[in-house]
């Protein structure tokens, strides 16, 4: 197994196009499509950071910032913010790019994923090399979600 992994070993990017089929009855995009692609998103992230099938546990945190309209393109991007023994904390923006190529946040997720071995048992995962400013900040602060979400366990037991 490799020992660690940088950010960009797993960075995504995804883009869609946000069709009629996407739309709620306000004509903006169906919030329940775009955590779909989201969750596609993340998943990705932590596939490629664990070398191994995962599963999500839970999304800690969505917001919707903005609204996405019909024939908006829409860029998602996902990077490992944070990781455990055997969970990641997988960050996921969303962008509205214009045709100047110009772009908006319409919403910041952060979601934790499992890896997983073929019997669907949680695997270890390697260690996150952090090697920019913003990628230690990003840690530090994913560290601390991650320190709140075990005390929530504990005190719902």
């Amino acid at each position: 197994m490799i020992l660690e992994k940088k950010v960009s070993d797993s960075l995504t990017q995804h883009v869609e196009i946000v069709m009629p089929q996407h739309i709620n009855g306000q004509r903006r995009l169906f919030g329940g499509q775009l955590m779909e692609w989201i969750d596609v998103v993340a998943a990705v992230v932590a596939r490629r950071h664990a070398n191994s099938n995962v599963v999500t546990v839970m999304v800690d945190k969505l917001n919707f910032e903005e609204s996405a309209n019909i024939n908006d393109l829409l860029v998602l991007e996902g990077k490992v913010t944070f990781v455990g023994k055997t969970s990641m904390e997988i960050r996921v923006d969303t962008m509205v790019e214009n045709l100047e190529g110009e772009r908006k946040r319409v919403n910041k997720a952060y979601l934790v994923m499992v890896a997983v071995d073929e019997n669907k048992n949680p695997k270890e995962v390697p260690r996150l090399l952090l090697e920019t400013k913003e990628e230690q900040r990003e840690y530090a602060k994913a560290k601390r979600r991650y320190e709140l979400r075990k005390k929530r366990q504990i005190e719902n037991f």
